[in-house]
């Protein structure tokens, strides 16, 4: 049986993680507070009222070191905390002043590039990496070929997904595009392969490049990593929750 195995958000987009016990998806939305702000650069054309493309916005492909946040975002106070091995804890609101989180961010990233400037929102979809509001699935056991392809452990977090599932065999989630799968009480159609980048190399304990994960992947003749999936009939998703192919 296939099985949820953990559940992830990045309420603010490239700067950190978080794992959910339990979360309510909508039809035609992303994933709630996933990706719902971003860090736009001082050379983004964007007034963040509308989806736009990760080249406008601070990334880990550009700057490996924001790999290693994690964070917290709780919901009744607004209050989002970073954290990171290299600097104290910073807790603010990322809909209000956030000059505190720009002079804490502008170290970790590459100087002589486009740097921090102001952080952009947008509710209901994020600013997910496909041009649709979207989820991304996991399949544990791809991560594990890629491990013993690579030959030594690798933290899931390199591939920054939303729900992680066990049980199937390695890319297998492959076979499910164009298909429609049931999680819980929730339906979503996998639309789309996920491509992936120079954000994968960095280690997330560390934010520094370790790992050809690129590389390890064209062993399979691609650089493919989990499917992205859009939500189509609202619904809960548990951890544990088992996941059917329709």
């Amino acid at each position: 049986m296939i099985q949820v195995t953990s559940l992830l958000r990045y309420p603010l987009k490239s700067h950190g993680r978080e794992h959910l016990e339990q979360v309510a998806l909508r039809a035609g939305a992303s994933m709630p507070y996933d990706r719902q702000w971003a860090v736009a650069h001082d050379a983004a054309r964007i007034d963040g009222s509308e989806w736009a493309p990760c080249a406008n916005f601070s990334r880990v492909s550009k700057a490996p070191a924001l790999m290693a946040i994690t964070s917290h975002y709780d919901e009744e106070t607004g209050l989002l905390t970073l954290s990171h091995p290299a600097k104290a804890d910073l807790s603010f609101d990322p809909d209000g002043d956030t000059t505190g989180f720009i002079n804490w961010v502008t170290p970790l990233v590459p100087q002589n590039r486009a740097l921090p400037d102001r952080i952009v929102k947008l509710e209901g979809r994020g600013f997910t990496d496909s041009d649709f509001p979207s989820v991304t699935l996991c399949n544990t056991a791809s991560h594990r070929a890629v491990e013993q392809h690579i030959g030594r452990a690798l933290s899931v977090h390199r591939w920054r997904g939303n729900i992680w599932l066990d049980g199937e065999a390695p890319w297998e989630e492959f076979d499910w595009m164009d298909r429609k799968v049931r999680i819980g009480s929730c339906v979503l159609h996998v639309r789309e392969r996920t491509d992936r980048c120079l954000a994968t190399t960095a280690n997330p304990e560390t934010g520094q490049r370790d790992t050809d994960i690129l590389s390890a992947l064209e062993h399979w003749g691609h650089r493919d990593f989990s499917v992205r999936a859009e939500i189509v009939e609202s619904g809960e998703i548990r951890v544990g929750d088992p996941l059917e192919v329709l």
